[in-house]
């Protein structure tokens, strides 16, 4: 026996008896007639993972090919592992476990809250790893748009740079650079959580309602935005010049600070104003 065919039975056979295991009526599919095969058939599984037929039969017949982690992730759903058995799958196919998946964080601590509110005219937020602002205080609110009104989608930062006109308008000629510094981040993130329905969904609404979004997601550029300044023209209160900085927030390591600080007295003067009017 070839030394390839030693490594990949363990990986066929655990994936016909997962087959084996299952009935039709529990994945959705029709009965109908008599069946010569117990379980589902390979088909099936192919289909219902979004795999091809061949790709599918070669892992059950133990040839040595590679597997991506969204197939085996896509193949866990289909063949409704449960975390162990996942785990099984990861280490049988690709020789190690699957990459630790949090929740990610949707809400600040009061403390950190506290912060974002004590930074008075610079406006402040927080976003977890998706790019959701899930804390901010009445500065940012103010000047990026009212969070406390928005949806959980319209709150993500990278939606709102490449769908509202707000952004655009507000970032002006800024507005490019800061997109694009922003995508990389969301790339590198995405890193971490490829094949997870939240970001395979966002990502594909975000091809269908931006064209921009649709040319530079191919690049994959994985760039770190610096730190520098934001030039933003508010459309109540001016321009506004913000040295912006971000900070990991140590007691949740999903958060990411940014404290946008005003750089002239002029900034800091309008921010007063907007402050005290409240818009």
């Amino acid at each position: 026996m070839r030394e390839e065919s030693k490594k990949t039975k363990p990986l066929a056979e655990f994936l016909r008896t997962r087959r084996a295991r299952l009935t039709p009526e529990q994945v959705g599919l029709p009965v109908g007639g008599r069946r010569r095969t117990q379980g589902l058939r390979r088909e099936e599984v192919a289909v219902l993972a979004g795999i091809s037929v061949d790709w599918y039969t070669w892992l059950e017949q133990g040839r040595d090919i590679q597997v991506s982690a969204q197939v085996l992730d896509s193949l866990s759903r289909t063949l409704r592992l449960d975390p162990q058995e996942r785990r099984h799958l990861f280490l049988l196919a690709a020789g190690h476990p699957p990459a630790e998946r949090h929740e990610p964080q949707l809400e600040v601590s009061p403390l950190l809250q506290m912060f974002l509110d004590r930074q008075g005219d610079s406006p402040a937020f927080a976003v977890n790893a998706r790019w959701d602002i899930v804390g901010w205080n009445r500065a940012a609110a103010l000047v990026f748009g009212d969070y406390e009104a928005m949806s959980a989608r319209e709150r993500n930062t990278i939606w709102r740079l490449f769908t509202t006109e707000y952004a655009r308008r507000l970032l002006g000629e800024q507005w490019e650079q800061n997109a694009r510094h922003r995508l990389a981040q969301f790339r590198a993130n995405y890193a971490h959580a490829a094949g997870d329905p939240w970001w395979e969904e966002m990502i594909a609404d975000l091809q269908a309602c931006s064209g921009e979004f649709r040319e530079w997601w191919p690049l994959h550029q994985v760039l770190h935005a610096p730190e520098g300044e934001k030039r933003l023209m508010h459309p109540t209160a001016g321009i506004l010049r913000f040295g912006h900085l971000s900070l990991q927030a140590i007691d949740s390591a999903d958060l990411q600070v940014t404290v946008n600080l005003p750089l002239d007295a002029e900034t800091r003067e309008r921010m007063k104003r907007l402050l005290e009017t409240g818009g």
